[in-house]
């Protein structure tokens, strides 16, 4: 039984199996917490907030919160510093100045097995980490009210 809020995930599908095992992560958490929730994928991470931004514009305000979720590892060039600097500027400033709870779930690391660590429910649960701050950030807004555009 849900509580009538809801949550969007908007994963970043680039490295499929780590999407999907973070999207494990983050709704063990919120079914536990009794929140629906909703999963968009898009090609990767760069694309997370542009997503994000349109579902927050809905003027039926269909999502209570937002998950941002995907994984960034770094190859040869410097393509990996851009899309981590951009997506996290993006999804910062939907949250500040779009005024939206967000949780990040962006993992940026060195290899894949240094994902996994992060992205596996049974060790660092980073899915489950960003549902915990979406849902905490959710009371935050109910608490202070949103801020007007």
């Amino acid at each position: 039984m849900t509580d009538g809020r809801k949550v969007l995930i908007v994963e970043g599908r680039f490295y499929d199996d780590l999407a999907d095992e973070m999207a494990r992560g983050a709704a063990a958490v919120l079914d536990g917490a009794g929140v629906a929730h909703e999963r968009i994928g898009v090609p990767g991470v760069f694309e997370v907030p542009a997503a994000i931004a349109r579902a927050a514009d809905d003027p039926a305000g269909t999502y209570s919160g937002f998950i941002a979720s995907g994984v960034v590892i770094r190859g040869e060039t410097d393509h990996y510093d851009h899309i981590c600097r951009e997506a996290s500027r993006a999804l910062m400033t939907l949250a500040v100045d779009g005024g939206i709870a967000l949780g990040f779930g962006i993992l940026t690391c060195e290899s894949m097995d240094q994902a996994w660590v992060r992205a596996a429910i049974d060790q660092k649960n980073k899915g489950a980490d960003a549902a915990n701050a979406c849902l905490r950030m959710m009371e935050l807004h109910d608490m202070f009210g949103r801020p007007s555009s």
